[in-house]
C-alpha cells in the first residue's frame, strides 16, 4: 500500500508536467512578439505620417490579432499560460517609439518592423526545425509564409522611404 501511494505521489507532478507543451517557451515568445506587433501597429496607425506606414500598421493589427487568437487557443489546449502582454524589451521599444513623431517615427517604425519580422522568422523556423510539439510546429509552418510576406512588404516600404 505504501509503495502504491508513493508511486502515485511521484507520478502526479510528472502527469501535470506531461500535460503542458514541451515547447512552452515557443508559445510564450510567439505570444509576446504577436502582442508587440499589435501594439506597434496601433501606434503606427495613430502616429505614422506616411500612408504606407499607416496601412502596414493596420495590416499588423489585423494579421497578428488573428495569429494571436489561434496561438492563444492552441496554448490553452496545452495548458500553457501565455503572458498578458508584450515582454519588457518590447515595452521599452514601445516607449521609445512613443517619444518620436513625424518622419522620425516612420523611419524608426520601419526599422523596428524589419528587425521584429526577421526575429519572428528565426523563432518560427527554429520551431519548425527542432520543436517537439507537433501542434506548435504546425502553427509555425502555417504562420511563417505570412511573416515572410510582411517582411517583404516592410522591406519594400523601407526602400521607397529611403530607410536603410
Amino acid at each position: 500500500m505504501k509503495t502504491a501511494l508513493f508511486a502515485l505521489a511521484c507520478a502526479l507532478p510528472l502527469a501535470a508536467f506531461a500535460a503542458s507543451s514541451p515547447d512552452e517557451s515557443f508559445y510564450k515568445k510567439a505570444a509576446e512578439a504577436g502582442m508587440a506587433e499589435v501594439a506597434a501597429g496601433h501606434m503606427a496607425q495613430e502616429k505614422g505620417t506616411s500612408a504606407d506606414v499607416k496601412e502596414f500598421g493596420a495590416m499588423m493589427v489585423k494579421d497578428h490579432t488573428a495569429a494571436n487568437t489561434k496561438l492563444k487557443t492552441l496554448a490553452a489546449s496545452k495548458d500553457v499560460k501565455l503572458p498578458d502582454g508584450p515582454g519588457m524589451m518590447n515595452k521599452a521599444k514601445e516607449k521609445k517609439a512613443d517619444m518620436k513623431s513625424g518622419d522620425s517615427f516612420d523611419k524608426d517604425y520601419i526599422k523596428g518592423q524589419i528587425a521584429a519580422h526577421e526575429d519572428t522568422i528565426k523563432l518560427l523556423q527554429k520551431e519548425i526545425d527542432s520543436g517537439k510539439d507537433a501542434d506548435a510546429q504546425a502553427f509555425a509552418k502555417e504562420t511563417l509564409p505570412k511573416v515572410k510576406a510582411h517582411l517583404a512588404k516592410i522591406n519594400a516600404i523601407a526602400a521607397s522611404a529611403g530607410v536603410k
